[in-house]
């Protein structure tokens, strides 16, 4: 059986002046503060949610 990769997924930039749906993104990733970490499956679904706040996290394989 097939290995589920691992991201961890990390808040880099605050949430002021971002949209609502960014917000609620990063929310139902599990982030609240700024340096908080997640480690989620990389599975299509997530990754597209990443891709929505590209620009507020860091994401590393692991």
């Amino acid at each position: 059986m097939d290995e589920v990769k691992k991201i961890k997924i990390t808040l880099v930039r605050g949430l002021a002046r971002t949209l609502p749906k960014q917000r609620k993104t990063v929310k139902a990733l599990g982030l609240g503060k700024i340096s908080s970490s997640v480690v989620h499956d990389a599975t299509p679904c997530t990754l597209g949610m990443v891709r929505v706040v590209a620009h507020l996290v860091k994401v590393e394989e692991m």
